[in-house]
Parts: C-alpha cells; sequence; structure tokens
C-alpha cells in the first residue's frame, strides 16, 4: 500500500443529472477543490464558476496512479467519479491504494440502483457483472432461467455483444433492457428478446438488465462443479465429470483463493475452480502447447477467460517467482516426473491444500508414499456409466482412481520415491 502524506482526497459521485443532483455537501467539496480529477465527461458536468485546476485521467489510468497526485500534496483534491465510487469505481483502487484513512468519498446512487428502481428488481438478490475492460463472456457463469442479471457496460456496442453472447449459448429467448444516461435528462429504456435484437448503438453510458429465459434443450451450465464433458472441447484429456465434481469438493474453493492446475488438460479444473466465484483466480500449467490453446478456448467458452495458461510447471517456476502462494494446487498429470510433487509442496502456501489423482500404479505408489509422510486423505473412486450392449444395457467402467488431499502444516518431509514417469494428462 502506497503512503499518501496529504490531506484526504476526496471522491465525490457524480450522476448523469450532473452538478444539480448533487447534495449540498458534495457541492461545497467539489466548489473547495483546488484540483479536480475525472474524465472529459464527469469534468463538463462541473460548472464554470467552480474554478479547480481540472485534469483529466491519463490512459492508462491504473499504471499512472500510484504517483498521479504526488505533485498536489499539498492542495485540496478531489476525484469525480461516476455515481458510487465504491461500485466498480475509482474509489475502490484508491482505497487498496493508499487505504481508507486517505480518503472522503460521497457517493451518489450506483447505476445498478437505479437500474433497478425503474425495473422494481431487488437489488441485493441481482448479480451485477461488469464488462468494463473484461470480455462480455465473464456474464456466461451468471446465467440461469427464470434469473435476472445486470451488466454494466463497456460502450454503446456491449448490449449488442450480450444478445450475440445470450443466442449463442442457449438464451436467446431472454429479455434484454438497456438503461442509457440513468438519472439524467436524456434517459432512456429500450427492450428486446436478444434472439430479434437488432436495434442500433446507442449511448456508451448503459447498463444492460437480463432478465434469462434458458433454451430446455440445452444442458445447464451452473456454478457448481461437475459440469458435463460435452461442455469442453479437445484431445479427450479430461477429467470427467463425476471425478471432477469430487475433486473440486476437496479443493474447497473459497471467493478470491488462487489455484495452480498442474498438468492442465482440457483446464477443467481450473475453469470450474473459477466458475465457483467470480473471484477465484486460477494458474493452468500444461507442458504440450496445443493442449495449452485448448484450455483457453475452454475457459473463454465457459465465461472464465481470466483463467492464465502456462507451460510445463518446473519450467516456468524455474524461470519467474510467483508474487503470492496458490491457496490451492491440484496434481492431475505428470505426477511421477522429478521434482513436480516437491515443487509444488514448497510453493504452497502453509494452511493450503493440494489434491492429486492418480490412475496408474506408479502415481498411485507415490501417492501413498507421500500420505505415509503428510497425512491427508486418501480415497479411490470407481465410475460406471451405463451403455448400450446390443439391445441391452451394460455397466462401463472408467479408469479408477486414487486421490491424496492434504492441508499444509508443516515443512516438506522428503518421501521415498519410486516409480517411472505418468504420461497421465487430463
Amino acid at each position: 500500500m502506497a503512503e499518501w502524506g496529504g490531506a484526504p482526497i476526496s471522491v465525490v459521485g457524480i450522476g448523469a443529472d450532473g452538478w444539480f443532483g448533487l447534495g449540498s455537501a458534495a457541492r461545497e467539496v467539489v466548489s473547495r477543490a483546488e484540483v479536480l480529477f475525472g474524465s472529459a465527461r464527469q469534468l463538463a458536468l462541473i460548472p464554470d464558476d467552480v474554478v479547480a485546476v481540472r485534469q483529466e485521467w491519463p490512459s492508462p489510468l491504473v499504471p499512472a496512479l500510484p504517483t498521479l497526485f504526488d505533485d498536489y500534496a499539498g492542495r485540496r483534491l478531489c476525484v469525480l467519479a461516476s455515481g458510487d465510487p465504491m461500485f466498480y469505481g475509482i474509489g475502490v483502487r484508491l482505497a487498496r491504494l493508499f487505504g481508507a484513512g486517505a480518503l472522503r468519498v460521497i457517493p451518489q446512487p450506483s447505476s445498478a440502483s437505479l437500474a433497478c428502481a425503474r425495473l422494481g428488481w431487488a437489488l441485493a438478490e441481482v448479480p451485477v457483472v461488469s464488462a468494463v475492460g473484461r470480455p462480455v463472456a465473464t456474464v456466461l457463469p451468471e446465467l440461469v432461467d427464470r434469473r435476472a442479471v445486470l451488466v454494466l457496460s463497456a460502450d454503446e456496442h456491449t448490449p449488442g455483444r450480450i444478445a450475440e453472447l445470450l443466442r449463442d449459448n442457449g438464451f436467446g429467448e431472454s429479455t434484454l433492457t438497456v438503461l442509457e444516461q440513468l438519472g439524467g435528462p436524456g434517459e432512456r429504456i429500450v427492450t428486446e428478446r436478444a434472439a430479434k435484437w437488432e436495434l442500433p448503438a446507442g449511448d456508451p453510458l448503459n447498463i444492460v438488465a437480463i432478465d434469462c429465459v434458458a433454451d430446455p434443450k440445452r444442458p445447464r451450465a451452473t456454478r457448481l462443479p461437475g459440469l458435463p464433458d460435452g461442455f469442453y472441447g479437445g484431445d479427450g484429456q479430461l477429467t470427467k465429470s463425476e471425478v471432477r465434481a469430487l475433486t473440486l469438493a476437496a479443493l474447497a474453493p473459497a471467493p478470491g483463493e488462487l489455484l495452480w492446475d498442474v498438468g492442465g488438460g482440457s483446464g477443467s479444473i481450473a475453469i470450474e475452480w473459477c466458475r465457483t466465484h467470480p473471484s477465484c483466480r486460477a494458474v493452468s500449467f500444461e507442458r504440450l502447447e496445443h493442449r495449452r490453446r485448448q484450455i483457453a478456448d475452454n475457459a473463454a467458452a465457459l465465461g472464465v477467460p481470466h483463467v492464465g495458461v502456462r507451460a510445463e510447471v518446473l519450467t516456468e517456476l524455474g524461470k519467474s517467482t510467483e508474487s503470492a502462494p496458490p491457496d490451492a494446487i491440484f496434481v492431475g498429470g505428470g505426477l511421477t516426473e522429478g521434482g513436480v510433487l516437491e515443487t509444488c509442496w514448497s510453493h504452497l502456501r502453509q494452511g493450503g491444500r493440494l489434491v492429486a489423482n492418480a490412475v496408474t500404479a506408479e502415481s498411485e505408489a507415490l501417492l501413498l508414499n507421500w500420505a505415509a509422510a503428510h497425512g491427508g486423505e486418501l480415497r479411490k473412486f470407481q465410475i460406471y456409466r451405463a451403455e448400450a450392449l446390443g439391445k441391452f444395457t451394460t455397466w462401463r467402467p472408467q479408469l479408477p482412481v486414487t486421490q491424496w488431499s492434504v492441508v499444509k502444516e508443516g515443512p516438506l518431509r522428503k518421501p521415498h520415491v519410486t516409480g517411472e514417469t505418468d504420461s497421465f494428462h487430463r
């Protein structure tokens, strides 16, 4: 966290109704400011008789923020933000950078509050997804039949992109409502089904409301682990649905946590880890280039394009230093390659979880040795799926999977290792 030595920075939310929508306290703060920061649109909302120096945000903004205010430390500073500065706004970045004590935040109603007020939706029950600086595919994990979703638009083209996304993913009958310039004199609301969306681009200042209607013939894709195998493209190296659900349960993702997925294959573990909550993060390590491409493609198609994709784990960790240790590590491939488990264990934070799956006798023996040295739990899964046998039905067994799960509570005690290289990848 950077140190701010000046007077508290005022962060004032301003809506589309501009100066006349501000309360008296907010007006006084803006009027007394010596330097005003904001976008060109926000600064234009301030009357000319406010004599502060006006500074437009530089581009790109985020890298410039730590030192942006250094030349003004002895002056009264005011930052203008859209609506509520702490709702996907500049106030959040400033608080993380300088601490809450360095700020005085005066919010206005957020665009989400105004949208729910217009639509009669319960704000506390409606998920909000930001498409500002993010692909619209991040909306996908929130789509559930009969659910209401709000999307913060990047610009006037976002509604059309959302309509296309819905059509392509079995939600074409959903209703889209675009709410522009909420609270201002130019407020405008338009509604249409995604399947019929042909409306021209409107105002860049908009928020999109989705009343979700799912195609009942399409498989459901909720945030719960164990998505149908057919959701994943690739060469077949995939942790199957049932084992995937059991593996994610053992990994126990929590909001904001970071996973390393070693031997990524199709990326299913990293992808479903990230789908459990919007703030979950994952890095998938995969030695083969074509599989790295399929991991990225699968992640984008399932609404978590932020999944990181890297090459073989020992190579990657040998040439870079991670800024933060992972909260959990899953090893699903390359278990018996020399140094993989030792390296993963050494990078895992204290209290972190490690889960490893084995399908060969050699990799199973390795897990038995590690469990003897570090404790944890050993399980073995045998999944059967029904298949046709002539005009009858038989049970076809999948490969049995041995799973070791453990919480790191002490230093590494090197176990006795046997076995050859395990080439199994998911």
